[in-house]
């Protein structure tokens, strides 16, 4: 008995001990809470680009890749776009609410502390038994007193949302470089469609000139007899379908420029875009490097990735509400019926309590909420996996553009170069009068086209270019990024 008895006692936990150990089996329960398994990703990430003939570990874009472009008129507009665009301005306003967000779901794992203070003043009277007279007094009652409570995050309910927010902060910071890379292509995409409807406009001109001079010569043949009224009416029909042409693409050039004005947040009526020819701007060259690269080159990858790891804390919140919640209030101050012996040490009180609540039945209210939870971390992630294949195809598809309009437009010079000389020899048999008509017409036609389709071929090399640009994220750096969340961190 003796040695069963010494057993027990040697056994037993120390009793002031007990509190302790229960506490630090809770903040360490909370953090295997806070360390749930991550979903797998799984990615299929390939090589390299199939398209891309250079080397596969080539530079990526700069960030002011507009810049190769050479335009200082395009320069321009894209800074004043980075300055007014108003898409910019609504991602820099949502960054702002995330943070707001974080500060509010971050106010729980704080003490919560309220100051109170009151002063009452009541007034009674007192029977006086049989007499039927009575007392009358009045009552002072001054308190004040400072209120404390605070929720123990044991099982990391807070934490996990507040984690949760920090990802989707981070998250609109990505969203704003996604907007601004977008915003600058656009630009660029809208400022090099005007100077293609310039350049197509001067070929139209040019060849309504030609035309005109053209019909003047078989009017001229027309009245000395020598070709016939179908001749005649052949030509003005040319000279009609080229008139025809005009309009449109007048239009698409004003339409496109009030676009511009958009872009740039100023009103149409107020922007002027000189333009000028696509013929004196320069393609620069760009390497697309290695597609593993490309998740951290892209913005709208970083942006979907953060989300993923939000979505994954939310998951760990709504787990955690399924454990009890431990709320602790404690009370502290003074009461006095006499102002001036309020803050006497007679007049101090304090109370402490402490509350318990643990969910029994809701009505599956938190497991629904858990489910949802778990169907929007999938679809985070089916929407992860998806932008990376995206951004790998998007890639894919502006090198095989690039390369495509490069080698189009190569043909399509030699085309025009060809068309010319055969217009220049037909137009010279028409003043000597040896030409035939229908040749010369099937020539004005076929010149006329392909100077079109070469201005049309330029204008998709250029769109081909700044796709790239766009599709391997140029224009932003996820360091410069990173350290402005960290800047706004501490403060």
């Amino acid at each position: 008995m003796r040695l069963v008895h010494q057993d027990r006692r040697d056994s037993a936990w120390p009793r002031g001990l007990a509190p302790y150990i229960a506490i630090f089996c809770m903040l360490h329960l909370s953090g295997c809470m806070l360390e749930s398994v991550k979903p797998d990703l799984a990615l299929d990430t390939p090589a390299k680009y199939k398209a891309a003939h250079g080397a596969a570990d080539a530079a990526v874009p700069k960030l002011d890749w507009w810049r190769g472009f050479h335009s200082r008129e395009l320069l321009t507009l894209i800074e004043q776009a980075q300055e007014h665009n108003f898409d910019i301005a609504i991602a820099i306003a949502q960054i702002k609410q995330a943070d707001a967000q974080v500060k509010i779901d971050g106010a729980p794992l704080f003490p919560l502390l309220t100051l109170n203070g009151s002063a009452t003043v009541s007034q009674g009277r007192a029977s006086g038994g049989s007499s039927g007279g009575g007392s009358s007094g009045t009552t002072h009652v001054y308190s004040t007193s400072l209120s404390a409570s605070y929720v123990l995050d044991f099982w990391g309910k807070n934490q996990s949302t507040l984690v949760a927010d920090e990802e989707s902060a981070t998250a609109s910071r990505y969203n704003r470089e996604v907007v601004a890379l977008t915003t600058i292509s656009t630009v660029a995409t809208t400022y090099f469609t005007i100077l293609g409807s310039q350049d197509r406009l001067k070929i139209l001109h040019k060849d309504l000139d030609d035309s005109n001079r053209i019909l003047d010569l078989i009017m001229q043949q027309f009245k000395a007899g020598t070709v016939s009224q179908v001749n005649v009416s052949q030509q003005e029909a040319l000279v009609a379908t080229v008139k025809a042409q005009i309009p449109p693409i007048e239009q698409t050039l004003e339409q496109n420029m009030a676009a511009l004005a958009v872009l740039i947040g100023r009103a149409p009526e107020r922007t002027v875009a000189h333009g000028g020819s696509m013929m004196t701007t320069i393609i620069p060259r760009v390497t697309p490097g290695l597609p593993s690269e490309l998740l951290n080159q892209r913005p709208d990858l970083r942006q979907a990735e953060a989300l993923l790891a939000a979505a994954n804390y939310n998951v760990n919140a709504a787990r955690a509400a399924f454990f009890p919640s431990i709320q602790l209030t404690a009370q502290s101050g003074f009461q006095s019926a006499a102002l001036r012996t309020l803050f006497g040490p007679g007049a101090w009180f304090y109370t402490a309590a402490a509350a318990f609540t643990q969910p029994v039945f809701d009505g599956f209210l938190l497991e629904g909420q858990l489910d949802k939870e778990l169907a929007l971390r999938e679809q985070a992630l089916q929407t992860y996996r998806k932008d990376v294949l995206s951004a790998f195809s998007d890639v894919e598809k502006a090198l095989i553009a690039l390369e495509q309009t490069t080698l189009q437009e190569k043909a399509q010079r030699e085309a025009v170069l060809a068309s010319q000389m055969a217009f220049y020899l037909s137009e010279q048999q028409l003043r000597e009068g040896t030409v035939n008509l229908v040749t010369l017409l099937q020539t004005e036609q076929t010149l006329f086209t392909a100077e079109d389709q070469l201005t049309q071929v330029q204008l998709s090399r250029l769109l081909a270019a700044v796709g790239l640009f766009q599709a391997l994220g140029g224009g932003w750096s996820p360091a410069a990024t990173l350290a402005s969340t960290a800047a706004d961190a501490k403060h």
